[in-house]
């Protein structure tokens, strides 16, 4: 069975980044449409999770989570300011039509 990957992207990424996706077609959720302003770390990790869904994010943490062996749907990580919004958009939906899953993998943006 082909799973088609779906996004949730942190309260830190650019809610243009979530247009941009949705213009393409692409599921996508932020931490605004869901309710999780302030949530932890940890607690953007399980329900990104819980949804199976890609966390989009550029906080660091997550990695730490990641590399203590917190299971995840997927991590797509961009340090902040260092890509431009339309770059990020297109790295993203690049993911989305070529990858079948991320699942406990991080995909450096």
């Amino acid at each position: 069975m082909v799973m088609t990957i779906r996004f949730h992207l942190d309260e830190n990424m650019h809610n243009a980044i979530a247009q941009g996706l949705r213009q393409r077609g692409i599921d996508v959720t932020t931490t605004a449409d869901v309710g999780m302003i302030g949530a932890s770390d940890r607690q953007q990790l399980a329900h990104a999770t819980a949804s199976n869904r890609v966390l989009v994010t550029h906080d660091d943490d997550l990695l730490r989570l990641h590399h203590e062996g917190m299971s995840h749907a997927g991590i797509a990580f961009c340090r902040q300011r260092q890509r431009r919004i339309g770059d990020l958009v297109l790295s993203l939906a690049r993911i989305w039509r070529e990858r079948e899953e991320l699942r406990d993998q991080v995909v450096f943006l």
